[in-house]
């Protein structure tokens, strides 16, 4: 079986963590998430790693991904080097082809210490100091914005917070669908609605963000249309799956 991957400069004692990954990650039963891809945490020369191993794709998908577009793990790395502090920092990807064709693929980032994800905030109607979490995540974003940076599926379980003293650091996962382009309002208020929040925390999360970004007065007003139109749509699909909608 052939093979392709790139180890971050600052790594190279991981050179033969990354080409014998799948030893490593088969004898080890560290599993922290698994349902498409599977992620599990790996010490290697004393650091700790979380490494994702990508569904093996199907057949279409592994002649685009061999010949016409780059893999989830190829971007997933790609898109940590060009995102710096915003996500955990990468270590390398590595994919594996057998007659020509991708078949397994594997991305490898230092762990980060998270307390917690944006969801339990969120959910959590008692959580501490949750209204600063909402502020503070409000300004995350928008340093992401503009930076001109647009997760595509900025929903909770992407999103990671640790507590520092008084402060909060974020990190964003999963990012291997990414855009980078320049915002509009729209855009930025659209960028809320996978959060599946309720109106009042998004109210107060769009309040903040206008504090420090220069826009119209229906801004808030934009960011619960498109989390209500977001509701609606994934709402209906699971009506006509026969699945319990949730408000």
């Amino acid at each position: 079986m052939n093979y392709k991957y790139q180890l971050n400069k600052e790594y190279k004692v991981f050179k033969d963590f990354l080409l014998n990954i799948k030893s490593y990650f088969n004898a080890n039963e560290n599993t922290i998430h698994k349902a498409r891809n599977e992620l599990k945490t790996i010490d290697n020369k004393e650091v700790a790693t979380v490494v994702k191993s990508f569904r093996i794709p199907n057949i279409v998908n592994q002649i685009a991904y061999s010949f016409f577009r780059d893999s989830k793990a190829k971007k997933s790395y790609e898109y940590s080097l060009k995102i710096g502090d915003f996500t955990p920092t990468p270590i390398g990807y590595i994919e594996f082809y057998r007659l020509g064709l991708l078949k397994e693929s594997y991305f490898i980032s230092e762990k980060f210490d998270y307390d917690f994800t944006i969801r339990e905030p969120l959910l959590d109607s008692n959580f501490h100091d949750k209204k600063e979490v909402f502020r503070a995540f409000s300004r995350f974003t928008l340093e992401l914005h503009n930076k001109n940076i647009f997760h595509d599926d900025y929903s909770p379980g992407n999103i990671l917070i640790k507590k520092i003293e008084s402060d909060y650091i974020f990190k964003i996962v999963d990012i291997n669908r990414m855009k980078f382009f320049e915002f509009n309002q729209d855009q930025r208020a659209q960028n809320f609605s996978k959060l599946w929040a309720s109106d009042e925390i998004l109210t107060i999360m769009a309040t903040e963000y206008k504090k420090h970004y220069q826009c119209d007065d229906k801004f808030v007003e934009q960011v619960l249309f498109f989390s209500n139109k977001n509701k609606k749509i994934k709402n209906l699909k699971k009506r006509l799956k026969g699945q319990e909608v949730n408000d």
